[in-house]
């Protein structure tokens, strides 16, 4: 297990372009190839080329635990081959108008947590594709809960404006203990500047030391 601090694209949003789980790292076509393996030897996967609905913006295109990916209905054929060539996994095009699904599913293997703008529409595909119940609930006020956390199997962090009542539901949910958490030097969004698994985490560069040791508490990285 480690922590560490990167940039993408000379960005701390680290989280915008790259997407993983235990075993893969979905990383955009023409991604320098330095900074690929790096992520990968971080976080002790291999990587996957692929761009989602033709843009590098794979983060908040994608939905994906150990079990399956979810893309939005605006993704390519030839996109979800490759996914599914590479990743070996269960892909398919979320039934729905929302292409950012990223910033409004956030997924571990235990549990989803889905905006309540889906109105129930997406909970059979979460439990067909990524194998986990959907549960509805918006995050500190937010209708974005995949914006507002990051769920590995280990731990989820929270944005932290969150209730008590929210901390406590989440953590029901995705059945892994959950915490308030910022990146970036106070960034709430957090799954703009993070990118875990149950191995490690990679943060942007700009996360402070408090955030670090918070971070490292909650992922038990």
């Amino acid at each position: 297990m480690g922590i560490y601090r990167y940039t993408v694209y000379k960005s701390p949003n680290i989280g915008l372009f790259v997407k993983a789980n235990d075993n893969i790292i979905i990383v955009p076509p023409g991604f320098a190839e330095t900074k690929g393996d790096k992520l990968a030897e971080y976080l002790q996967v291999r990587q996957v080329h692929s761009s989602v609905s033709e843009t590098r913006l794979v983060g908040p295109m994608t939905v994906m635990n150990n079990n399956g990916i979810l893309v939005p209905s605006t993704a390519s054929d030839e996109e979800i081959k490759t996914l599914k060539e590479s990743s070996g996994l269960n892909v398919e095009r979320l039934q729905s108008k929302f292409t950012a699904i990223g910033n409004l599913i956030s997924t571990n293997d235990n549990g989803a947590i889905v905006s309540p703008l889906f109105r129930g529409e997406a909970d059979q595909q979460v439990q067909d594709v990524l194998g986990v119940p959907a549960y509805s609930m918006s995050v500190g006020g937010f209708i974005q809960p995949g914006s507002m956390v990051v769920a590995t199997n280990s731990g989820a962090g929270v944005h932290p404006k969150v209730t008590e009542e929210e901390v406590k539901a989440i953590s029901e949910a995705l059945q892994v203990p959950a915490e308030p958490l910022t990146v970036n030097g106070g960034v709430p969004f957090l799954s703009s500047g993070i990118v875990a698994n149950s191995k490690s985490v990679v943060v942007g560069n700009l996360t402070s030391g408090p955030e670090l040791i918070m971070l490292s508490r909650i992922f038990k990285a």
